[in-house]
């Protein structure tokens, strides 16, 4: 699994050389922000129920046509899914926090997904749409610190651009 620290090191032997102070310099940022990012892990884990429910709310909300006959989430089968795919992309955030890296949602999140959507024949808009209204309904300090706010919305903002 990719984190800062395979990531750097990775870069390093691809071009055949030791780790910079520049690469050590990257792993030792990351590792300074660790705690803020366990609070926000934390405090996703947590609530993840709610905010995805609430994050799967104002998607519906803003793309109603969906309930349609037909649509993507016309049927309780397909509400269930939409809503599970949703807290799906939360969790790979909360463990991505707990890493310190992207490798969660790269391997398990993003790798291929545009093809399966396309292939199932799935808009991505609402999904950007819910993650959107995740990242924007967070709020320091009521939900968690200033700092955790900010590693919780860079891996939602880097799913987001994913999907878009």
């Amino acid at each position: 699994m990719k984190s800062v620290l395979t990531t750097a090191i990775t870069a390093a032997d691809a071009a055949g050389r030791f780790p910079t102070n520049s690469d050590l310099e990257s792993v030792q940022g990351s590792l300074q922000r660790s705690a803020a990012r366990l609070e926000a892990a934390e405090k996703l884990s947590s609530n993840i129920d709610a905010v995805a429910q609430e994050a799967y709310d104002a998607c519906i909300k803003k793309y109603s046509y969906l309930n349609n006959a037909g649509e993507a989430n016309s049927t309780d089968t397909f509400k269930a899914k939409c809503l599970r795919d949703i807290k799906h992309y939360l969790r790979l955030v909360s463990y991505c926090l707990a890493v310190g890296g992207t490798g969660p949602l790269d391997e398990w999140g993003i790798a291929g997904q545009r093809e399966v959507y396309r292939a199932l024949g799935l808009p991505t808009a609402p999904y950007v749409e819910a993650l959107t209204f995740a990242r924007n309904r967070g709020c320091a300090p009521r939900d968690m610190s200033a700092q955790a706010l900010v590693e919780y919305n860079a891996l939602l903002d880097y799913v987001i651009n994913s999907l878009s």
